[in-house]
């Protein structure tokens, strides 16, 4: 069953007006939203997998969209219905396991990985891989401790890495992350420690916007892990 039209219209909404706030501090996010390259998908559950099918094909078809036109940027927000009331261990949780179902499905399908990054999520250059373009994730929820990651709803917005990988090229993607990082603090009163640049520490520490220590291990593991 798929969500009600009025749930997706509710959805996108709020999204909207909290990227459209003028503290937000993503000024990618304020981009895409404002070229109309920012969709959003409404959905269930969090902690449910009767979307999962849903969602992995909208990821391949996001994939496919953005390879016939690279240009700007893009992110496909996932928005669940539910449950708010979990703490930033349980979103963490619930938010990989959804991860796993969408890679598992990636995989049965024979989809290669992106061979411009690596499927082991201790690996520096990990990133995901769905219809064979990398992705990363950023979670929102409503008791997110970063005051930029929270959210009214569970939600998952998986963005494009060869997007940023073509700021980098043009020399444009350090002064989007200056700008990010001290909106953020303005935000906050301080700076995320969990964040690092693509090559120094795996991404996968920052999906969910916990912070952990580098005990933490990722509850993760893709099938195509060797071959890619």
């Amino acid at each position: 069953m798929l969500i009600d039209q009025h749930t997706q219209a509710r959805a996108e909404k709020d999204l909207f007006e909290t990227i459209g706030d003028a503290a937000f501090p993503c000024v990618g996010a304020k981009s895409a939203m404002a070229r109309g390259t920012l969709k959003v998908l409404a959905c269930h559950s969090l902690d449910s997998s009767w979307d999962d099918l849903i969602i992995h094909q909208a990821l391949m078809d996001w994939a496919a969209e953005y390879r016939a036109d690279p240009s700007g940027l893009r992110s496909l927000a996932v928005a669940f219905e539910g449950p708010t009331d979990i703490d930033e261990a349980r979103f963490e949780d619930l938010m990989w396991q959804r991860i796993q179902s969408f890679a598992d499905k990636d995989a049965w399908l024979g989809h290669p990985y992106d061979h411009r990054v690596s499927a082991d999520p201790a690996d520096p250059h990990f990133s995901l891989s769905f219809g064979g373009e990398a992705f990363f994730v950023v979670g929102l929820h409503p008791n997110a401790s970063r005051p930029a990651r929270r959210f009214a709803r569970p939600t998952l917005v998986f963005n494009l890495h060869d997007q940023f990988e073509r700021l980098r090229e043009e020399g444009r993607y350090d002064k989007m992350r200056a700008t990010i990082l001290n909106r953020d603090v303005a935000l906050a009163g301080d700076i995320n420690p969990m964040l690092a640049r693509h090559g120094e520490a795996s991404e996968a520490a920052q999906y969910s916007g916990r912070l952990v220590d580098d005990t933490w291990q990722c509850p993760f593991s893709d099938k195509r892990a060797s071959a890619a």
